[in-house]
């Protein structure tokens, strides 16, 4: 089968589409046949050895598919033919992936392959950090930097999913402003002195949650956004650096600096990734949660889609597909 291969570690120029043996299915996991696999920074990250998983050279990267299953252990919860989105976490950008059964979870019936692919990483994490680390309640606003990325419009989506009052979407450019508005967000304000449009579109008051995948030097300016008791949730750094925070910023309206690291908290829990997939599954199939695809690239292209991450070009999901 072909398999995209990181060989070396030198970035997404060197990524290279090569012919592998099919993967063994141990007797725990699930066989899937392919049709699109989900592009995410942390896909970028491992073209680099910059990611906290590190495999040994060459490597198979992919962390989110969708594809029909091909094998399944006796008592699992999907069978050969169903159609399925997957985590397997490696190995996904390829014609075929092994995935732990807990991690292989049902699609609706009318979701196309290319949108369920671009569902699991972002989805997850977005729902993990709002819903469970956030405590984000019904009515309460909600602040998403990098608004027009992947995980900026899942975390868009899930707010408004899960009863977020209102969603507001800080980008770079009006373009990703617009894309922002459309994946659900109520309105955007641009990077560039977003503090003050943020204060003057909550009448001064300030947003309940902060949703911050850039990080960087936005940092103490999101903390002064923030209302009396809020949330600041720290679930990445595409800006480059890690920012600091003096922590007497935090006393005066009592407010929280949250990591969320959904992998290291679901993958310690078994059933955890179901119980998440259940609560998000409803919203999939009432059409509340629609993937905006910023692009499909054949397998062959994958440096191209790689790039255009690294580049901070994207607008919404990226996906390979790989069974046209």
């Amino acid at each position: 089968m072909k398999a995209v291969h990181i060989k070396d570690l030198e970035g997404p120029s060197t990524v290279a589409v090569s012919e592998v043996d099919a993967p063994a299915r141990a007797d725990d996991q699930v066989l899937i046949d392919v049709h699109a696999a989900g592009v995410a920074f942390p896909d970028v990250l491992q073209t680099r050895g910059l990611y906290q998983v590190k495999p040994e050279l060459p490597f198979i990267p992919g962390a989110e598919v969708a594809g029909v299953v091909a094998e399944a252990p006796e008592g699992a919860a999907v069978k050969a033919g169903d159609r399925v989105a997957a985590l397997p976490f490696l190995g996904g950008f390829a014609g075929q992936v092994a995935c732990a059964a807990d991690a292989v979870f049902p699609i609706p019936d009318d979701l196309s392959f290319e949108h369920a692919a671009a569902i699991p990483f972002n989805y997850l994490t977005a729902h993990f950090a709002l819903c469970r680390r956030g405590r984000m309640a019904a009515g309460e606003t909600v602040l998403v930097h990098g608004a027009a990325g992947g995980v900026g419009t899942a975390v868009i989506q899930v707010a408004k999913a899960f009863g977020a009052g209102k969603v507001l979407g800080v980008v770079s450019t009006p373009e990703k402003g617009e894309a922002a508005v459309a994946a659900g967000a109520d309105e955007y304000v641009l990077a560039d002195g977003f503090k003050d449009a943020v204060k003057a579109a909550t009448g001064g008051r300030g947003v309940d949650v902060i949703a911050d995948v850039v990080g960087g030097d936005r940092f103490t300016d999101s903390l002064r956004c923030l209302a009396a008791d809020g949330r600041m949730l720290v679930i990445g750094f595409t800006g480059g650096s890690i920012p600091e925070v003096k922590v007497n910023r935090l006393l005066l309206n009592n407010l929280d600096v949250i990591g969320v690291g959904w992998g290291a908290y679901a993958l310690p829990r078994p059933g955890y990734l179901q119980g998440q997939w259940a609560e998000l599954l409803p919203k999939l199939a009432a059409g509340a949660i629609v993937p905006p695809l910023g692009g499909s690239y054949p397998l062959a292209e994958v440096r191209d889609a790689l790039e255009a991450i690294e580049n901070r070009k994207a607008m919404g999901k990226l996906i390979l597909a790989v069974r046209p």
